[in-house]
């Protein structure tokens, strides 16, 4: 690959451009909002200017779910490139669309790189983004073979994990580990919007955790959600289930009657332990099954370097850390850095840091 062409410079976009451009592929930036591709092109990640020469080798697809099967028969019937992906977070409905408008998809191959962010827009790429992320594939028995070798290439140059699948089992997936977590996260986030200031205030990592991602765009959101709705319905609905019986559990704990208390009591715990056997099976590092590590918990201040600090004073006592996690103080300019290590170095490194000044909390 030499020559792409990214139509669209959000944040995908703009970060696969950005990824090809730092490994020396010229790049030609296209969006309806020339204001957005100037601004991609001003962060390196290619050229915004008029693009008027001949087919180049790759046309990246990066426009909302919506548009991509418009999109792509424009590219296609302009002959714009040798290969096309799309790079949407839904893959069944923009295939079948092409089948309809009687596309020739042989050139096309669809893909969804399992990467984002909460911001969006051009601003918040980075050429990293996709490093060590699963990079969906979804090739037919159409697609060609040198097609699907420049999708290889471009998932190699952005660095992420090339993953194959079949289109509609692509978006029944993404419906359970994407789609479903962001409406759940907006939900419970939404609860704390007419809160009593009070409980706001007690906000601990728990909640910062489950709402993270309820920060994101709604209107991006909309429009992926609008293009797999029967899926992420189909799992909303399981945990709907799940929620009735949880309630139902609950009330049964507030009962006077011993016999609905105990079943009460059963139902939560049947619900915590299939939750712990769910969580199990989340991928942990490197991809593989998750290691269980032992953290070692310091308090720190928040000024500058203190964290540089930790991580080198860790890094003395010959100790790799395997995760972790940042615990602000309310109220205060302190927090609790959780440094996630393998078992047997637990006890080495917290008398390590100790010795070095560092407090810690007993776990």
């Amino acid at each position: 690959m030499r020559t792409a062409v990214v139509i669209g410079t959000g944040l995908i976009g703009t970060s696969a451009a950005l990824a090809l451009a730092a490994r020396g592929i010229t790049v030609h930036l296209v969006d309806r909002d020339a204001a957005q591709a100037r601004t991609a092109a001003a962060l390196g990640a290619g050229t915004d200017e008029a693009y008027e020469g001949g087919r180049v080798d790759l046309a990246i697809i990066a426009v909302p779910p919506a548009h991509v099967a418009a999109t792509l028969a424009d590219a296609i019937g302009r002959d714009l490139a040798r290969a096309y992906v799309d790079v949407a977070s839904v893959k069944g409905g923009p295939r079948r669309e092409l089948d309809a408008l009687r596309v020739d998809t042989k050139a096309y191959i669809g893909t969804h790189p399992m990467a984002g962010k909460e911001q969006s827009g051009p601003l918040a790429a980075t050429a990293d983004l996709f490093e060590g992320r699963p990079w969906v594939l979804t090739p037919t028995r159409e697609t060609d073979h040198e097609v699907l070798n420049l999708a290889l290439e471009l998932v190699a140059l952005c660095r992420a994990v090339p993953v194959v699948m079949d289109a509609d089992a692509h978006d029944r997936a993404v419906a359970l580990v994407s789609h479903t977590p962001q409406l759940v996260s907006s939900m419970v986030a939404a609860r704390l919007e007419e809160a009593d200031e009070t409980a706001v205030r007690l906000c601990g990592q728990g909640i910062r955790d489950v709402t993270r991602i309820a920060a994101s765009d709604p209107r991006m959101w909309v429009e992926i959600l609008s293009a797999n709705p029967g899926p992420v319905a189909d799992v909303l609905a399981g945990i709907a289930a799940d929620l009735e019986e949880t309630v139902e559990a609950l009330r049964g704990l507030q009962s006077a009657d011993e016999e609905k208390r105990r079943g009460g009591a059963a139902g939560i715990e049947d619900v915590l332990r299939r939750g712990n056997a769910g969580r199990i099976r989340v991928p942990g590092k490197h991809g593989a099954a998750p290691a269980a590590y032992e953290t070692v918990a310091v308090f720190i201040s928040d000024e500058p370097g203190e964290l540089a600090r930790i991580f080198a004073d860790t890094g003395r006592a010959g100790v790799n850390i395997e995760d972790v996690r940042i615990e602000h103080a309310t109220g205060q300019q302190a927090g609790l850095v959780q440094l996630m290590v393998e078992p047997r170095a637990a006890a080495s490194l917290a008398a390590e840091l100790r010795e070095r000044g560092w407090a810690l909390r007993q776990q």
